[in-house]
């Protein structure tokens, strides 16, 4: 029921992808993650659902599978309609109940709801996101406005909202668990935030306004990914210079693949955009990579996504003016821990001074070497990453080629089993091959167990590989939830990456950043696997917090543990070495300006485009005005530019709310302090505990303020951040962030 009742629109949330993810490109919103019941009311034809493998139960062993093995586009459409069509039937059955309205005629009815559009949502979300195509973008978008009014009819149902505002009532003086209350809580806000309470002709033109935002979502989606799949770059060997050997051996193996055998392919995605712009010696083509990444929606042509942000801004500056809210970010941070967009903006803009003047030390540093070197150049943003990696070495004598060739991929993933199995006691086994279907021959599959007992928690599916049809970035989703409310379901669990593939033979090197992003990804799915739960909405995430645990995970990826066993060179087998790990610790806090400032220029736009008028707004001029208004240094860009900011634009999951992951990670550097600080350091099994008890295993069952006080004794506090990121801690500390006012 929760993902197809309580979103704020289905399409937008499909548009985006299922799954949330670290901030790497383009990312999803974490609502989007389904589970499976069976379905309560009116069932359609059984031939129709017999003949559409989208729609059938899940069979197979681990309580049962998608049959990713079967699934077919062309069911996609009919699969939609009819599943759509049963879960209106659902809530028909709820609504004409004849019984006084209960938790579990209403209430748990609702959280039993809609299992076959859940089931179709997984095959949805795997095309949308790892497979897609212009067949597929051609049923989106007819679809999107579609589900978008299949949605309205439930959200501004008023005989279903009446009876959970009956249930919401009395809540408490029913005979309900913690966990029960918290649920009808959760549901009647969700339903009250989006337009069940509106009469009339607002009303309308709220299901109007969704539906249409629903198209432009879309549309935004399939523009970016057109950009990305149509700017490919193809070098010689002449064009190399300064390119490491295991990404020169990646670029050949991609160049073959796309029919160009001997060259060697840079294609417009982060994961090749980023380690091109670190080492290529060749200036003019870093600034042609460079301009092809961050032009991506900013082309002036068919793809270009201006026009349609300049109306997303209005239509959601209308939709929440409806409700009685001033602006949208006021709207969408209600229910989030901020609670306000002053709060929010209160912690950013106590980071962005710290910043920007680590940014102008990082540029003198850059410009001496380039001065030094007689390249008579000044600094230009296709620069920052190329003499980044030069000061590094002059200054830390750290080379970061040297160091991925101590991070292999395949031993990454055994150091996060390792420490999965330390903090939250569970094992990691291959499922026997072709036991479990997969959509693609890279996707690998395990079965997750607790080490005691050997009971099964869940599958982990992993699809590390860029490829065509597949969004970049990294992401994790749910294919189904932890439950126990109608019987036990097991999680299903999914991490999704963009790593550039070997050649033949080869292990997949990565860098540290990247190395990071991997373990930010399974705190994700591990964060999935530990719930404890009873009912699917407790399943699902409050933004500003539910980065925290995944960011949190990074960390254990330079303990000495993980260190000492799993980096070793992918040729000799030879641990790293201590100087060298010694050089990487030292280097923790550099470049922090421009990772910080150009994630926060992002997060700072997305406030202000969403606290301002957007009438008559012009986007590209209003991005422009507002990061020369901050001050924004001219030597680097906002990580995601307005016309592929996917996070906001592609939906609504990080709308208004890409601070959350600035204020989930005052939470992730308090917390880390808290292992920093015990007697067993990282593995410290107390504390590993009171991390998994409070803030793993509950998901959205607590309050998450409440929920961190039970982990720490106490609200966060932001000045582990800014040691964390070399910064001085102001005088006058930015109170405490989990604090509720």
């Amino acid at each position: 029921m929760r993902q197809t009742l309580i979103a704020v629109s289905i399409a937008a949330a499909l548009a985006a992808a299922a799954g949330c993810g670290k901030d790497t490109g383009q990312n999803p919103s974490a609502d989007n993650q389904v589970q499976t019941k069976q379905t309560a009311g009116a069932k359609a034809d059984g031939g129709a659902v017999a003949a559409n493998s989208l729609l059938k139960e899940w069979t197979g062993p681990y309580g049962g599978v998608p049959a990713f093995d079967t699934m077919r586009l062309e069911d996609l459409k009919p699969a939609l309609e009819i599943a759509m069509a049963n879960q209106l039937a659902n809530i028909e059955a709820i609504v004409s109940n004849p019984s006084a309205p209960t938790f579990a005629n209403t209430i748990e009815a609702l959280e039993r709801s809609g299992s076959d559009l859940d089931r179709v949502f997984v095959y949805y979300g795997i095309w949308s996101s790892n497979l897609s195509s212009p067949e597929f973008r051609a049923i989106q978008r007819e679809i999107a406005p579609k589900l978008a009014e299949f949605q309205s009819k439930i959200t501004q149902n008023d005989q279903l909202f009446q009876r959970v505002k009956a249930v919401y009532d009395q809540r408490e003086n029913l005979d309900l668990n913690a966990e029960q209350k918290r649920v009808v809580e959760l549901i009647y806000d969700d339903f009250a935030m989006n337009g069940a309470t509106l009469k009339g002709e607002a009303k309308k033109r709220y299901a109007e306004i969704n539906q249409r935002l629903a198209e432009l979502y879309t549309q935004f989606a399939n523009n970016v990914l057109a950009d990305e799949e149509g700017y490919d770059i193809f070098l010689t060997k002449d064009q190399l210079s300064g390119l490491p050997e295991s990404f020169v051996a990646a670029a050949a193996a991609l160049a073959e693949e796309k029919g160009q055998k001997g060259k060697y392919a840079i294609t417009n995605t982060r994961s090749s955009m980023d380690p091109f712009l670190t080492y290529s010696d060749n200036r003019a083509l870093r600034e042609k990579v460079w301009k092809n990444y961050y032009s991506r929606g900013d082309n002036g042509d068919a793809h270009d996504n201006n026009a349609i942000i300049a109306e997303i801004l209005k239509l959601r500056d209308e939709r929440v003016g409806l409700l009685g809210f001033d602006n949208y970010a006021q709207w969408r941070l209600q229910n989030r821990m901020a609670k306000t967009p002053e709060r929010a903006m209160a912690l950013m803009e106590a980071v962005w001074p710290a910043a920007i003047a680590r940014v102008k030390e990082e540029v003198a540093d850059m410009q001496a070497v380039a001065d030094a070197e007689g390249a008579d150049i000044t600094i230009e943003p296709w620069d920052y990453r190329y003499y980044a990696e030069k000061v590094r070495k002059a200054k830390y004598d750290l080379n970061s080629d040297e160091v991925k060739q101590y991070l292999q991929l395949d031993k990454l993933r055994e150091a996060m089993f390792f420490v999965a199995g330390e903090l939250f006691n569970f094992s990691f086994t291959p499922v026997e091959e072709g036991s479990v279907p997969v959509f693609h021959e890279d996707v690998k599959v395990w079965e997750v167990k607790d080490k005691t007992s050997g009971e099964h928690i869940g599958l982990w599916y992993l699809d590390p590989f860029a490829r065509a049809g597949k969004r970049s970035g990294a992401w994790a989703t749910m294919y189904r939830d932890h439950t126990t409310f109608d019987g036990k379901q097991t999680v299903l669990a999914s991490n999704n990456s963009n790593f550039i593939k070997g050649a033949p033979g080869e292990p997949v090197l990565v860098s540290w950043d990247d190395a990071e992003t991997f373990f930010h990804e399974f705190g994700h799915a591990l964060h999935f696997l530990s719930s404890n739960v009873a009912y699917p909405t407790l399943n699902s995430g409050v933004r500003d917090y539910t980065e925290f645990q995944s960011q949190l995970l990074e960390r254990w990826l330079s303990t000495d543990a993980v260190i000492d066993k799993y980096l070793v060179h992918y040729k000799t087998g030879e641990p790293i070495p201590s100087e060298l790990v010694a050089k990487i610790k030292k280097a923790a806090t550099f470049n922090q300006g421009f990772a910080t400032t150009e994630y926060l220029a992002s997060a700072l736009v997305d406030m202000k485009f969403h606290t301002s008028d957007p009438k008559d707004i012009d986007p590209d001029a209003f991005e422009r005005e507002t990061l020369e208004a901050l001050g924004m240094p001219d030597e680097l860009v906002m990580r995601h530019r307005s016309p592929h900011f996917g996070h906001i634009f592609s939906g609504e999951g990080y709308s208004a709310g890409y601070y959350g992951y600035l204020w989930a990670d005052v939470l992730t550097s308090d917390a880390a302090e808290a292992f920093a600080e015990s007697e067993g350091g990282f593995y410290d099994k107390e504390v590993a505990a009171k991390l998994v008890k409070y803030l793993f295993a509950p998901r959205n069952a607590i309050d998450p303020a409440e929920a961190y006080r039970a982990f720490r004794g106490r609200d966060a506090r932001i000045d582990a951040l800014m040691r964390d990121r070399g910064f001085p801690v102001p005088e006058k500390q930015a109170d405490t962030v989990a604090a509720q006012e």
